[in-house]
């Protein structure tokens, strides 16, 4: 008798499946803040400029207004209120249509309707933005139609700059001016210029999910000495300079107070380090899970435009996948681990069901296939392991 016959064999079976760690919740995005923004804030509280303008916020709207590179920059209460002066010192009216992308978050198409004007939506190209052909078909035909757009407002999807090498040209083709929807580009460049500097004026986001926060707040930035000084004058209800109150003109409370602007002031001194952090993240997912997997792909990757990597989302192939993915979020949600879909089009929502739509194929596909991934960067390396684990346990139990 041999050696192997004496010994029994273990008869072969598969591995295990992988299980997934438990932890604390990983949240989307998340902001980052600490023992500067404290100092900055504290010191604020304590020289008593508790009130909504102080010199916190102009120190604030200077060294923002210099990071982008740009001559003005006006601190508001919102990016949303942000978008809404500067259609307003734009020009557009009641009745009046403005252009902009499908593929946005409904801030973007709200401010337009504050205006009482009228959205009119284009669809996307690949990476979610803006698509030049359908813009200059939209001008085009509203040209010939006798309603010149008021203007046009290109929106930077994830912090990934639209392609406005086209899309300037052609707005200036028309005449109509671009207002930026850079809300979620801070940090973000476009060839040698900086996001929030291009347009007619741009405007960013301090949401407490953006790159940079103040909690909440935002920015109108601008070369343009009048559009400034007239989203400062709207912001604080159009208070005519004069020793009572007088108004001659409909105003808004929006302006951004001097404690957040002490809060922004020590973000935008943290800002290349936040970005940076994010694009880390960004290339441990493509290396780990996108360079491995066959039909899931990186949307909207970085390249010669220097994205800020705000939020990294992949795009599932069902065909190839054999899962959606929807399927995977609900995974990740089962593990504590916040995703969400990417932007629902604007012309799939029923509040602009009636609006004009241009195209609406790519934006409903990128939609339909598209997850945000966690993207913060409070993440720590042992939280983006723990996605990518996780992720890769869905996938083996898949392949079963």
């Amino acid at each position: 008798m041999t050696i192997s016959d004496a010994v029994p064999t273990k008869p072969q079976t598969a591995a295990p499946p992988q299980t997934v760690p438990a932890a604390k919740r990983i949240l989307l995005s998340g902001p980052d803040v600490g023992e500067l923004e404290e100092e900055y804030l504290l010191r604020a509280f304590r020289s008593g400029w508790i009130a909504p303008v102080g010199p916190d916020l102009d120190a604030f709207e200077k060294e923002l207004a210099d990071k982008v590179g740009v001559a003005y920059a006006v601190g508001l209460s919102s990016g949303t209120a942000a978008l809404h002066l500067g259609l307003l010192g734009l020009g557009v009216k009641p009745g009046d249509r403005v252009i902009t992308s499908t593929m946005t978050f409904a801030a973007t198409a709200n401010a337009i309707t504050y205006c009482g004007a009228e959205p009119v939506f284009v669809d996307c190209v690949d990476d979610g933005n803006m698509d030049p052909i359908q813009l200059h078909r939209a001008l085009k035909d509203s040209i010939v139609g006798g309603t010149k757009p008021a203007a046009v407002v290109p929106v930077d999807l994830l912090g990934r700059p639209a392609d406005y090498d086209r899309i300037l040209p052609i707005a200036a083709e028309f005449d109509v001016p671009v207002l930026v929807d850079a809300a979620e580009s801070l940090g973000s460049r476009f060839r040698d210029r900086a996001c929030g500097s291009l347009g007619q004026a741009a405007v960013v986001s301090f949401n407490g999910n953006k790159i940079m926060t103040t909690s909440g707040g935002g920015a109108l930035l601008t070369n343009d000495e009048r559009l400034a000084e007239y989203a400062r004058y709207l912001s604080t209800q159009a208070r005519e300079p004069v020793a009572h109150y007088e108004h001659r003109e409909i105003g808004f409370n929006y302006r951004l107070s001097n404690l957040l602007a002490a809060v922004g002031r020590a973000q935008l001194a943290r800002l290349d380090g936040l970005v940076e952090r994010r694009r880390e993240i960004r290339r441990r997912y493509r290396d780990s899970i996108v360079a491995v997997t066959d039909g899931i792909t990186l949307f909207g990757d970085d390249n010669e435009h220097r994205d800020n990597a705000w939020l990294s989302a992949i795009l599932v192939d069902h065909s190839r996948t054999g899962f959606n993915a929807g399927e995977l979020g609900a995974w990740l949600a089962e593990h504590d681990i916040e995703t969400r879909p990417l932007w629902n089009p604007m012309h799939l929502q029923p509040v602009f069901a009636g609006a004009q739509m241009y195209g609406g194929e790519v934006s409903e596909g990128i939609f339909a296939s598209g997850l945000n991934l966690p993207s913060g960067s409070t993440m720590s390396d042992a939280d983006i392991e723990r996605v990518i684990a996780t992720v890769e346990v869905f996938l083996d139990r898949r392949a079963r």
